[in-house]
């Protein structure tokens, strides 16, 4: 009867990508808002220049107030250094600039249809509450700013029922696309915030899995240990009826002892430097020679073939001595022999005895030498591991490829 098994254990990083994040927004919103107050503000300038509505003297100093700081915000929004504060400093004396206004055109002639300079920064001062204040008070500036032009401008004008409701048209004007662009500065903040959120919980998600990972690829380490070492140990020391199976179980005793001393500080995992696939080669004969077989290794190793990581060519090397062992114990080394291939995209290491076989899906799962010595052991650096059995013999294949 023939039966199979194959297994591929690999974990997967996800690639490095930038996420949408809320100080990228912050970034974003500074040097897009930062571009329409420099053409609003353009547009203002020149209005301002030789603007005969206020008195030459006021227009000097509201000019030079009020453009010194749009200035300084303008240039921090395009770098995205300091404009929080510089947005809110000029979101500040925008309003004591409008305060200042009836003074500024007392006893000046006064035209209800050429809008003042002043008209058109009233969006400058509101949007750059977006950089720097609360929600509630950039709303709330919506609404103080414009009315506060709206009064002045009536001043200004006289309160005449034509001039009322043109200058309450503006005000409405002013309101409405400053709430609009305030909303729209919310949202996109209340979108970064919920990705960096969803970000967040990737994150935390992988790290649990990851650590579940570690947790069962040590269970996975010590379940190969303890069969590997200690079970193998004891089956030998069982079977021992002459002196040098006595001495060689002796000898696996003293081994596995060795390593369970050293497991916590990962003994046989050793370093990571990479190695030459012929150390596979040396394993699987080190492994028949402990029970005093001398096995028949055919290598056919490509001239492209690249050195293994070293935690890879320990994995194949230990699951191959492992299928040895198992072919020893069970079919007695009948028409025992390896194979090892490499060459620049993979290694394949095959291990073949020609005893009995066995039904590989009727094993138990507590048998730990095919599912935790060879499957388990192979899957955790990313190879595969298929275990073909039937009455002619097994075959155990062991496949690693390279990284591309």
């Amino acid at each position: 009867m023939a039966a199979e098994v194959a297994t591929t254990g690999m974990l997967t990083i996800p690639p490095d990508s930038t996420f949408f994040s809320r100080e990228r927004v912050e970034r974003i919103l500074a040097f897009v808002i930062a571009v329409g107050c420099a053409v609003l503000g353009l547009q203002s300038l020149f209005h301002a220049i030789g603007s005969t509505q206020e008195d030459h003297g006021w227009n000097l100093v509201l000019t030079f107030v009020t453009f010194g700081p749009l200035v300084l915000m303008i240039a921090a929004g395009v770098a995205g250094r300091f404009y929080r504060p510089l947005a809110a400093a000029f979101a500040i004396i925008f309003p004591l600039v409008l305060i200042c206004w009836p003074i500024a055109t007392a006893g000046r002639e006064a035209s209800a249809t050429a809008e003042p300079w002043i008209w058109y920064l009233l969006n400058v001062a509101t949007v750059a509450t977006a950089l720097a204040f609360p929600l509630l008070l950039q709303y709330l500036w919506c609404a103080l700013v414009p009315v506060l032009y709206g009064v002045v401008r009536l001043i200004q004008i006289g309160a005449d029922v034509t001039s009322v409701i043109q200058v309450s048209r503006q005000v409405v004007y002013a309101i409405i696309l400053a709430v609009v662009m305030i909303m729209i500065g919310w949202m996109l903040r209340l979108l970064a915030e919920r990705l960096d959120r969803t970000r967040e919980d990737a994150v935390r998600s992988y790290a649990a899995a990851a650590a579940a990972d570690a947790v069962e690829q040590e269970r996975i380490s010590v379940a190969a240990l303890m069969h590997d070492s200690v079970l193998a140990a004891l089956i030998a020391a069982e079977r021992a009826s002459t002196p040098r199976e006595r001495d060689l179980a002796v000898g696996m005793a003293r081994d596995a002892l060795t390593r369970l001393a050293n497991a916590d500080r990962e003994a046989e995992e050793g370093p990571d430097e990479p190695v030459e696939p012929t150390f596979i080669v040396d394993g699987i004969r080190a492994a028949a020679a402990e029970h005093d077989v001398d096995i028949d290794v055919r290598i056919a190793v490509d001239q492209r073939a690249q050195p293994l990581p070293g935690r890879v060519a320990r994995a194949l090397a230990l699951a191959a001595a492992q299928a040895v062992v198992n072919a020893i114990e069970h079919a007695g080394g009948a028409g025992l022999h390896a194979e090892v291939t490499a060459d620049d995209r993979r290694v394949v290491v095959r291990i073949v005895d020609a005893g009995d076989g066995f039904d590989v899906q009727a094993v138990p799962e507590d048998r730990l030498g095919i599912s935790g010595s060879i499957v388990a052991r192979v899957a955790a650096v990313g190879g595969q591991a298929r275990v073909r059995s039937t009455r002619r013999g097994t075959a155990v294949e062991l496949r690693w490829e390279y990284t591309r």
